[in-house]
């Protein structure tokens, strides 16, 4: 007698993935354009292709231009270095010749006062070796003018003019083509008072005598300011310069005395 078998539970595993990469979706083909006037007559065809405006040009965009490399400004020169004070008498007295020897034209204002306190104005001019002129603003009638050799003292009210040498002057020193203060006369001193150093000088070749000088020159500045002139007699006179100019040069016509002239 055979003995009936019990069922057994059948096991099912989950199907495993595909090794396979799928299939790419194949592309949908899209239908041609319909093509313009498909079922029109050609006539009407004609008359809606005639209707439409014309497409404008095409305009030419102008394409930005590279960069360029940013220009930088020029650098502006660098300031002159301000002198300090002079350690020495003696490199203040250079300091001076240096600067008498630095131009051979100048220009500028002046103001003088004479003995009798009387203060004129006027333009100075000068143009070495030699050439120099005083010109001075109205009321005065006066004027000073060095050819190179002589130098003319001129005096419209009074119709005179007296000749002198230029080394009877004691204004040599202005017009000298190379000057040294220590040869040109004796000096009798020096001093510094803040910026402004004086030189005190004696020259004994002007005319009737001795004349003291006195430069007063601005070592911040590097300019000179002043000179006073005493002469034989005693007379004091000082001239005070400002607006000084030693680029532009001075009309030549400045520089011409009429030694016929009747004044």
């Amino acid at each position: 007698m055979s003995v009936p078998l019990a069922a057994q539970p059948i096991e099912i595993q989950p199907p495993k993935p595909a090794l396979t990469k799928p299939a790419a979706p194949r592309p949908i083909r899209l239908p041609p354009p319909r093509p313009e006037g498909l079922g029109l007559s050609r006539m009407a065809v004609a008359e809606a292709t005639a209707a439409q405006p014309a497409s404008p040009a095409p305009v030419a965009v102008a394409t930005a231009a590279p960069a360029r490399e940013a220009v930088q400004p020029a650098a502006s020169p660098a300031p002159k270095a301000k002198l300090g004070p002079p350690a020495t008498q003696e490199e203040a007295i250079d300091r001076l010749n240096t600067w008498l020897n630095s131009f051979t034209t100048l220009q500028g204002n002046f103001i003088q006062f004479a003995a009798n306190g009387r203060r004129l104005e006027g333009r100075i001019y000068i143009q070495r070796p030699g050439k120099m002129r005083f010109e001075y603003e109205p009321p005065a009638t006066v004027e000073v003018i060095a050819d190179g050799t002589s130098v003319a003292v001129r005096d419209k009210r009074l119709a005179t003019q007296d000749i002198y040498s230029i080394g009877q002057t004691p204004l040599k020193f202005l017009v000298r083509e190379r000057m040294d203060l220590a040869r040109e006369g004796t000096i009798a001193g020096a001093s510094i008072d803040g910026d402004i150093l004086s030189v005190r000088l004696e020259d004994r070749s002007t005319l009737g005598g001795t004349s003291k000088i006195t430069l007063k020159f601005d070592l911040a500045a590097n300019e000179l300011r002043q000179w006073v002139v005493i002469d034989p007699q005693g007379y004091e006179t000082s001239i005070s310069l400002y607006n000084l100019d030693t680029r532009r040069r001075p009309d030549p016509k400045n520089f011409v005395i009429d030694y016929q002239r009747t004044l």
